[in-house]
């Protein structure tokens, strides 16, 4: 799927393939270098985190294992709700060990600082966040994110992951919605 096959549905492409790819390279590298001694647990945060957690996994020279939690506060919406559920937890145990959280975008971050703070309390030598998106305008509270791809405007993306209603997950680059699309 290229931009021509939704190009109605969108206003304009923010990150393409190519720079996503450059960026996972130089997060790939920063990571090694700063786990080189380490054991590192990837933890991809379903659905959005998929792509950004295949592509930065196989960019890893680390010795890694991975995991998965689904975790929600959007339902069908835009925008967070604030509420956040566990719809699959992860099925490893992850006491003393270096996490690190692979996520799609950083929005509100009130997701995030749940999770963050939940995973910690399970005795983790250390959790850390690789996000491949962060929106600085919708923060509503901080979070340290470790590793950022790109710092993206306040606008609904979809593409490499995000969706709006389960689709334009498979887009290979990032792009704005069309209000006209979700509204």
């Amino acid at each position: 799927m290229d931009a021509n096959d939704v190009a109605g549905d969108l206003e304009k492409i923010l990150v393409t393939q190519e720079q996503l790819d450059q960026r996972l390279e130089e997060l790939a590298a920063a990571i090694d270098s700063d786990y080189a001694d380490r054991e590192l647990l990837l933890v991809g945060v379903l659905k959005g985190a998929v792509m950004v957690m295949g592509d930065l996994s196989r960019k890893l020279h680390s010795k890694v294992t991975m995991d998965w939690m689904a975790v929600s506060s959007y339902g069908s919406g835009t925008k967070s709700s604030g509420v956040v559920r566990i719809l699959k937890d992860l099925d490893t145990d992850i006491h003393g060990k270096h996490v690190l959280i692979v996520e799609d975008v950083v929005d509100s971050g009130l997701t995030l600082s749940w999770l963050l703070a939940n995973l910690r309390s399970r005795g983790a030598a250390s959790v850390e966040v690789a996000a491949m998106l962060r929106k600085p305008g919708a923060a509503k509270v901080e979070v340290d994110v470790r590793y950022v791809g790109f710092d993206i405007p306040n606008d609904f993306v979809v593409g490499y992951g995000l969706d709006f209603a389960e689709h334009y997950r498979n887009l290979p680059f990032v792009g704005t919605l069309a209000r006209h699309a979700y509204e």
